[in-house]
C-alpha cells in the first residue's frame, strides 16, 4: 500500500513534544507535517478566517480556565481539522489511504503497508477510526482514499468549520465533529471501520495499535507514555 502519514503542530509545542514524533517515526510512509506557525495561513485561507472570527467568542480568565473549557474550543483545534481534509482533497491518487495523527505520538514498532492493509484499512470503508463512548478518540484516523466518499467527507467537514456550524453542536472540539459528519454519512449507507472496543479511557492504547505506538495525550505527555499501553 501506498500511504500518506499527515500530522500538524506549533514551534512551541514542537519543542514540548513533537520533537519525539520526530525522533521516533519509523514507518516507511511519507511523512507530511504542517506547521501552525508557518505556513498553514498561506496554504489553508479558510483556516484563518475561521480563526480570525471565532478566536474570541469565548472569554476567559485565565489559561487554566481555557485549557479546561477544551469541549468548546473550536479554534484549538481547527488546525488539525483543516491540514487532514486539506491533504485529503489535494492528494495525489497515487495514495492509497492516508494516516491522520497527532504529534504527541511515539512510535514504536515498526510496521509496513501489508499490516495496515490487514489491521486498519478495509476496502469497503471509508475511513478507520477508535470509537468509544461519548465521543471518539480521534487522535489517530484513517481515510480510504479509493472510496468513493471520502472527499465529500472532507468537503463536508470543511463546511463544518467555514460556515461556523460547529457552533450549533453540543461540542466544539474536533473528535465531537468528525463523529457527527461521520455519523451523516453512516445514515446515508456509508461503512466505517471502528477499532475501538466501546470502552471509556484511552482506547487507542488498548487497541491494536497500542503496541504499535503510544498517543501520550494529555498529560502523559509529562513522561512520555501511557500507563494503559498494551506491549
Amino acid at each position: 500500500m501506498n500511504l500518506l502519514t499527515v500530522t500538524t503542530y506549533n514551534n512551541k509545542l514542537y519543542k514540548a513534544y513533537a520533537h519525539r514524533f520526530h525522533t521516533t517515526y519509523n514507518w516507511p510512509f511519507k511523512l507530511k507535517i504542517y506547521n501552525e506557525d508557518t505556513d498553514m495561513y498561506a496554504q489553508i485561507p479558510e483556516l484563518k478566517k475561521f480563526v480570525d472570527r471565532n478566536k474570541d467568542r469565548y472569554k476567559y480568565t485565565s489559561y487554566e480556565e481555557k485549557n479546561n473549557d477544551y469541549r468548546r474550543d473550536g479554534v484549538r483545534f481547527s488546525y488539525k481539522v483543516y491540514a487532514y481534509t486539506h491533504e485529503i482533497l489535494q492528494a495525489s491518487n497515487a495514495y492509497n489511504g492516508i494516516i491522520c495523527i497527532d504529534a504527541d505520538s511515539v512510535f514504536h514498532k515498526p510496521i509496513d503497508g501489508d499490516w495496515f492493509y490487514k489491521h486498519i484499512h478495509r476496502d469497503d470503508c471509508m475511513m478507520t477510526y477508535l470509537g468509544r463512548p461519548g465521543y471518539s478518540e480521534c487522535g489517530f484516523l484513517y481515510f480510504n482514499m479509493s472510496h468513493p466518499q471520502t472527499k465529500n467527507y472532507a468537503r463536508e467537514m470543511q463546511k463544518m468549520y467555514n460556515e461556523d456550524l460547529i457552533y450549533n453542536e453540543k461540542e466544539q472540539h474536533d473528535s465531537w465533529i468528525w463523529d457527527v459528519v461521520r455519523k451523516r454519512f453512516e445514515a446515508n449507507g456509508v461503512k466505517n471501520y471502528n477499532i475501538g472496543d466501546g470502552q471509556e479511557g484511552h482506547v487507542q492504547a488498548r487497541s491494536v495499535l497500542g503496541p504499535i505506538y503510544d498517543h501520550t495525550k494529555g498529560r502523559r505527555k509529562l513522561t512520555g507514555q501511557s500507563p494503559e499501553r498494551i506491549v
